[in-house]
């Protein structure tokens, strides 16, 4: 794994991430415009060369093999 970056949410997030990735991070902040996310942040890291995206919450953002991106709520049970 390597490290990578946190930003605050409704800050811009690292312009590296794919249009896929950029567009799942605020599909999840515009669902979240009703909570007070005051102090979350997102957190940016790398696994295989593939950008994993992680919410304070436990939302996460994740590029599979075939480039597809998934979004996995908190309270999602990994497959």
């Amino acid at each position: 794994m390597q490290l990578g970056t946190r930003w605050r949410v409704g800050s811009a997030p690292p312009a590296k991430l794919s249009e896929l990735v950029l567009a799942a991070i605020t599909e999840v902040e515009v669902e979240l415009a009703e909570i007070d996310t005051t102090g979350w942040s997102w957190t940016l890291t790398w696994l295989e060369g593939r950008p994993v995206v992680e919410l304070d919450d436990g939302t996460s953002i994740r590029v599979a093999h075939d480039g597809t991106v998934a979004v996995h709520g908190p309270d999602d049970v990994p497959d």
